[in-house]
């Protein structure tokens, strides 16, 4: 019997088990695209929120700066300070993404070897056991 084909109300304990555990991992899958779409919406709208704080702040200091008569030129020496540190911070973030998902990537590999070996050690263990039962069931001849 599969997992799609156990009896409802049966009172085999194991369909039982089977059933009710096929419920709660269907409810599991049918909310992870949820959580999914849920979590990247919270990141872009913090992504932005935080843009829109550190735009605001630079325009604000920009005006206050202007109003204020204060300098704001600064020598090129600094400016290729500041360009240069925001290009290796670029590409140090590309390569910290890379990593993560390099690992990520990982992750999945190794859960589904782990799946994979699970699936195997089970069938050794019914081949075992079919084997044990098959030495210990009598014979009629």
């Amino acid at each position: 019997m599969s997992k799609n084909e156990t009896t409802v109300n049966s009172k085999d304990l194991f369909s039982a088990y089977q059933e009710n555990v096929d419920k709660i991992f269907n409810g599991i899958k049918q909310s992870v695209p949820q959580y999914h779409q849920s979590i990247t919406n919270v990141q872009q709208e913090y992504l932005q929120a935080y843009e829109n704080v550190v735009d605001s702040a630079i325009t604000l200091q920009k005006e206050y700066v202007k109003k204020t008569g204060i300098a704001a030129n600064i020598p090129e020496a600094t400016l290729k300070v500041i360009h240069d540190t925001t290009e290796e911070f670029v590409k140090v973030t590309s390569i910290q993404n890379q990593v993560v998902l390099a690992t990520m990537d990982a992750t999945q590999q190794n859960i589904k070897t782990f799946n994979d070996n699970a699936k195997s050690f089970a069938d050794l263990n019914r081949n075992i056991l079919q084997s044990w039962i098959s030495v210990f069931t009598t014979k009629n001849n």
